[in-house]
């Protein structure tokens, strides 16, 4: 029977973001295809750098150690523009860390977008800025990851803390749309006006939903096992605040997700709770939000929605 990727939360990632090309890929902007090949070949023992998100996957990974046998509650596919000849150096620096990847899409510089579906990837990561809008266009799951120096406070504690944006990110962008026209009373009203109505989904909702899952599957593991703590801890931090925020809780009710950790700062600057929180990952639709945060922690911008027109 065919190994199914169903049931089980994947994400797709891109070399850029998995470790750092800069070298690499200045040679192929400035010397061309060619030349990049050669440097590519002359150095694919040379192990890469680890990249912004590489803390990210490597904990999202190790959850899969709470089962058994051949099952597995993540997957993650490389996504690659590389062909498998220069892709070898990426393949042989995962081989290195460790890092629980078998699967591997190489196109040769062709975009990865449109394969998002045909691995049931509920979210992908790139450091090409190009790829993530193509795909947010098509309505797939995507982010770009920011450049930081994330990988100066990577401790050694074993947990995975990932951080939302709400509005834009787990839902669609209709609130900030009115809120773009209207202001910020008119949004409030909307909001309070259909706090019994829960939001439809936005472009990562699928994959806050699967992280519900896990966490629920921590859970029932550690009741079991006295000996293990739980590492997954999930984070809504959002501008919005009273009374805008009943309709956030109504909607994770609807969707079945149970996030303990929610900070609605109305309008204050998300960076003091990141400093504390200090997530792995974390999600916005707005730049803006995002500058001050990649001085401290992996950012990623999810450029869906009026913010981003």
């Amino acid at each position: 029977m065919a190994y199914t990727l169903e049931n089980r939360l994947v994400v797709g990632i891109a070399s850029s973001a998995l470790f750092d090309l800069q070298e690499a890929d200045q040679i192929f902007r400035e010397k061309g295809e060619k030349a990049y090949r050669e440097y590519q070949r002359e150095n694919q023992e040379k192990i890469l750098s680890k990249g912004v998100a590489f803390s990210f996957v490597k904990r999202l990974l190790s959850l899969n150690e709470i089962m058994d046998g051949n099952n597995s509650l993540v997957e993650v596919v490389l996504l690659s523009r590389n062909d498998p000849d220069t892709g070898l150096r990426v393949l042989k620096s995962i081989e290195h860390y460790g890092l629980a990847i078998t699967r591997a899409c190489f196109l040769q510089g062709k975009s990865p977008y449109s394969y998002i579906p045909a691995f049931n990837i509920s979210l992908f990561l790139s450091g090409n800025k190009d790829d993530v809008d193509k795909a947010i266009e098509f309505g797939y799951p995507a982010g770009h990851v920011l450049a930081s120096n994330v990988e100066e406070y990577d401790d050694e504690d074993k947990e995975l803390r990932i951080g939302f944006d709400f509005d834009g990110v787990l839902i669609n962008d209709v609130p900030e749309q009115v809120y773009e026209k209207e202001g910020l009373e008119s949004f409030q009203k909307h909001e309070k006006d259909n706090k019994d109505t829960p939001h439809d989904a936005g472009p990562l909702s699928n994959f806050v939903r699967y992280l519900t899952y896990i966490q629920e599957y921590e859970q029932k593991y550690a009741k079991e096992h006295e000996d293990y703590k739980i590492k997954l801890r999930v984070g809504l931090i959002t501008a919005r605040s009273a009374p805008a925020h009943e309709r956030v809780v109504t909607t994770m009710r609807s969707w079945g997700l149970n996030i303990t950790e929610a900070f609605f700062l109305g309008g204050i600057d998300k960076i003091h709770v990141l400093n504390v929180f200090r997530p792995h990952m974390f999600f916005d639709d707005q730049l803006k939000h995002l500058e001050k945060a990649v001085r401290s922690v992996a950012a990623v911008h999810v450029p869906f929605g009026v913010r981003n027109k």
